[in-house]
């Protein structure tokens, strides 16, 4: 009898120890060996930055970097190499794997919520739908916009760790993806250096 109570109390205790910590996910073995709540490695990252290559028989290359702000993720793109006086999707896709020359090993668009694609000024789009970029006479694009459905790495839609996507064609708003054509520069989107 005492064994089973000793049996009984045991499996009693590893129920309570699993439900206050490591057991639901929400405390993990640092590098360290200590307890930290996960995604504190994120605390106070406020920008990250998309180096921008061109996939295979391309161009296009420059930057895209996110910043939090109060009134949502300020990103800012530069982009050189694009057709003279030409526009071109810029989206956020699900994956940072750039492994593929041609783009497609980032998947598709940066979706979480299940919205139907739309261009910036439809409130309940794809989170990753950025807009078009506008090419001048020398095929460089200078862009900025303020995006409210995302953030940088906070809980609402963090971009940190996905892929950026520069596409061939404007982006018309059309289902499912915008009918941008082919991924002519990718980016991973990464931890920026603090300035100094």
């Amino acid at each position: 009898m005492k064994s089973f109570s000793r049996c009984c109390f045991a499996v009693l205790l590893l129920a309570v120890v699993c439900t206050g910590t490591a057991c639901t996910g929400t405390l993990h073995m640092g590098a360290s060996g200590s307890h930290h709540k996960h995604g504190s490695q994120w605390k106070g990252l406020s920008q990250v930055v998309a180096v921008m290559h061109p996939t295979a028989g391309n161009k296009a290359a420059g930057t895209v970097v996110f910043t939090q702000t109060k009134d949502g993720v300020k990103v800012e793109a530069n982009i050189t190499g694009l057709s003279p006086d030409s526009q071109h999707a810029i989206h956020v896709h699900q994956y940072g794997d750039v492994r593929l020359d041609n783009g497609k090993g980032t998947g598709g668009h940066y979706n979480p919520e299940g919205h139907d694609h739309g261009l910036p000024a439809t409130t309940q789009r794809h989170a990753g739908d950025l807009g078009n970029l506008k090419a001048d006479a020398n095929g460089a694009a200078s862009y900025t916009i303020v995006a409210k459905n995302i953030s940088v790495a906070g809980l609402h839609n963090p971009v940190v760790g996905r892929g950026v996507i520069i596409h061939a064609k404007v982006d018309d708003g059309g289902q499912p993806t915008g009918n941008a054509g082919a991924r002519i520069s990718q980016g991973v989107i990464g931890v920026a250096k603090p300035a100094e």
